[in-house]
């Protein structure tokens, strides 16, 4: 039996009462389960089937909400009515496809026998499953926030037009000033606000960890040359001086993360201080300690690892780890470069989760030493005080 936390209950309440609409949540309290058991609920009270969609910001959420899904749908994958469907260009053991004519073959063939359909999907394939043709009973948009993106929004205003049921999660709403961009502040495509969860409420009730922010003042950097030595060194201290044990590195560019693996001796002082390191990019792909795997074992070695309480490790990334990927045991945070609000909120996210009992806040360091790295920590400290 699943247990609702007091604002999980609100959101299902309200999805009950109305057919479209916002549901902003502070990363970390648990949005996906109410999508589950809203699912669930739809699957247990109508018997001929339904189709339900699923967008996400990149393959690899898509895939770890799937992981989730079906985790309390059907555990132990024995449910003979109910079928997955990936539309995106990753690797899945689903089925998976993005061709309008599979797509529309495959939910029609599962609603003429009655049987459930789940698609999961991201916001660059969506515009596959509206080509498809099918009927749609219920879709979330998950991190809704990129769906007003010029590429994405089309799909999404179909959706939210035809689908009988259409719900948009996020944390972190994107509004527009003017008509001619679109806004999540347009209530004709995304409806009203119908749950706005205050982040201090998750804290004070425990759902959630505070942030932290330690901001260290290193030398500037002087030349190209040494730059990566630099950073190299820059985090190592950062490292050490908080006694990390498992932190994100948000890096400037795929050209830095390259570098630091390749060009400085970072890799050799982490084993040196008993880390192991992983690394992501669409460039470069999953790479952890070293060898390349495919995402699926880097998703699942960076759960493993994060439950670990006696694993240390390092991931770096650029943003592909940035929203909504849930990873257990995350103790901090380093950002190696500015972003907006949104990727500033979505990253702190990933460490304000609980974990071991013994954390008690999510830690989010700023190593400044250049322009970059001092208006980074201005602007980080502006969002953890909203």
């Amino acid at each position: 039996m699943i247990t609702l936390r007091p604002h999980q209950e609100r959101i299902n309440d309200r999805m009950l009462a109305y057919n479209k609409g916002q549901i902003i949540v502070p990363t970390g309290g648990g949005k996906t389960l109410t999508m589950i058991v809203d699912t669930k609920r739809r699957h247990d009270v109508i018997n001929n089937g339904t189709t339900t969609v699923v967008v996400a910001p990149r393959i690899l959420l898509a895939e770890q909400l799937c992981s989730e899904f079906m985790e309390v749908i059907d555990p132990n994958n024995s449910d003979p009515y109910l079928h997955v469907l990936h539309v995106h260009s990753g690797e899945t053991h689903h089925v998976s496809t993005t061709k309008a004519d599979k797509i529309h073959l495959y939910a029609n063939c599962a609603r003429t026998m009655g049987e459930n359909v789940i698609i999961f999907t991201t916001y660059h394939s969506l515009h596959r499953v509206m080509e498809a043709d099918i009927e749609v009973n219920t879709i979330y948009f998950d991190e809704a926030h990129n769906s007003v993106q010029r590429n994405f929004f089309p799909a999404t205003e179909f959706f939210a037009a035809e689908a009988d049921r259409c719900y948009f999660y996020t944390a972190t709403p994107k509004h527009s000033l003017t008509v001619s961009k679109p806004g999540m502040n347009d209530g004709s495509v995304y409806g009203q606000v119908l749950v706005n969860v205050p982040a201090p409420e998750l804290v004070e009730q425990g759902y959630i960890l505070p942030p932290k922010v330690v901001v260290k003042q290193l030398p500037l950097i002087k030349g190209r040359k040494v730059m990566y030595a630099e950073d190299a060194d820059n985090l190592l201290e950062t490292i050490d001086d908080n006694n990390i044990d498992k932190t994100l590195i948000c890096a400037r560019s795929t050209k830095q993360m390259v570098g630091l693996i390749s060009q400085s001796d970072f890799v050799m002082q982490l084993q040196e201080r008993g880390y192991s390191w992983m690394m992501i990019t669409s460039k470069t792909g999953a790479i952890i300690d070293g060898q390349k795997v495919d995402r699926e074992k880097f998703f699942d070695t960076l759960n493993a690892w994060g439950k670990d309480a006696d694993k240390k490790f390092v991931c770096i990334h650029h943003s592909i780890l940035s929203e909504g990927i849930n990873v257990n045991g995350l103790e901090a945070v380093i950002f190696m470069r500015n972003m907006d609000y949104i990727g500033i909120s979505q990253s702190i996210g990933r460490v304000i989760r609980l974990g071991a009992d013994t954390k008690t806040f999510g830690l989010v360091c700023i190593p400044t030493y250049d322009s970059v790295g001092i208006s980074t920590a201005r602007k980080v400290q502006a969002v953890v005080d909203v």
